[in-house]
């Protein structure tokens, strides 16, 4: 069986989807440098550590999940918490449907997760 690559995840989607993708990524190098790796159903963003997994490119919208090891309720961000069963992780999903939802809000959860210790 071939290893993935990104080019796998990346074919046949619309060109405002890789757009949003790539801003996505471009406003987490700001924060410090990140690499991607492909993985079977996703692509995680890592520095030392995994910070986010991209789990779905849709037609007009990048779906990401944060791991954190406690519930982060209180926000306008996130779409579903959820923990993962058996772990102290908890999976906090974002849709992004336009380069304005990375706001103050989304930008200090990425620092957050750049800044976590796994």
């Amino acid at each position: 069986m071939s290893k993935m690559q990104i080019t796998d995840f990346l074919n046949k989607k619309t060109d405002y989807t890789l757009e949003l993708f790539l801003f996505f990524i471009d406003e987490f190098n700001e924060i410090g440098e990140v690499e991607l790796r492909p993985l079977k159903s996703m692509i995680a963003i890592q520095s030392n550590h995994n910070l986010a997994y991209i789990t779905q490119l849709g037609e007009n919208f990048v779906h990401i999940v944060f791991p954190f090891n406690q519930p982060f309720n209180d926000n306008f961000c996130f779409t579903k918490i959820a923990q993962v069963p058996g772990i102290s992780q908890y999976n906090h999903h974002l849709r992004l449907y336009y380069k304005e939802d990375i706001n103050d809000e989304v930008r200090s959860f990425m620092k957050m997760a750049y800044q976590a210790k796994n």
